[in-house]
């Protein structure tokens, strides 16, 4: 298998819409913030269950203003996305990735990410942030595993929805 990374065109705007896939729901990363330090631990779950995010029906045409799409191609199938968009500070905004379920583990978020810090220093940013939720475990440890810090917790954005039980953890990573 040979996984090529690039820049998602017009000609190939359908490829944004790569559908979600489940992931396991194994644990919740607890930040912490003492003395001016970003920390956390982890609670393990005793029952391990999956989510998948619905699909987002992106619009090329609507967001290429002000968003990179990077794709991660098997030959011509797409199997990854990252999707940066422009900020207001000198970080870029990692707005999406995901890489489908049978090629995940393979070193193709990492290859995606990688695209994504080229593409935010070439447009003169310092740094690049993202944010998970507390219970997806795997991406918040695979952000860290890939050099991000903690830099932030939100605990209201879920309020009164279906998940108000969990919380976003922002990210960031500095060049």
């Amino acid at each position: 298998m040979t996984i090529s990374v690039r820049t998602i065109d017009f000609e190939h705007r359908r490829d944004i819409n790569i559908p979600n896939e489940p992931f396991l729901l194994f644990g919740r990363m607890i930040p912490s913030y003492i003395n001016e330090q970003w920390g956390y631990t982890i609670e393990k779950f005793s029952d391990i269950s999956e989510m998948c995010f619905p699909d987002e029906n992106y619009i090329y045409e609507d967001m290429i203003q002000n968003s990179t799409f990077i794709g991660a191609y098997d030959r011509e199938k797409c199997v990854g996305l990252a999707i940066m968009q422009e900020a207001h500070f000198k970080y870029m905004y990692l707005y999406d990735l995901k890489v489908n379920q049978d090629y995940r583990k393979k070193g193709i978020a990492g290859k995606l990410l990688e695209a994504a810090k080229n593409i935010a220093i070439s447009k003169n940013y310092s740094g690049i942030f993202t944010q998970g939720q507390d219970n997806n475990l795997s991406a918040c440890l695979f952000y860290l595993k890939s050099g991000f810090v903690i830099g932030g917790l939100d605990t209201k954005v879920y309020q009164g929805t279906t998940q108000a039980d969990k919380k976003d953890i922002y990210f960031y990573l500095d060049f």
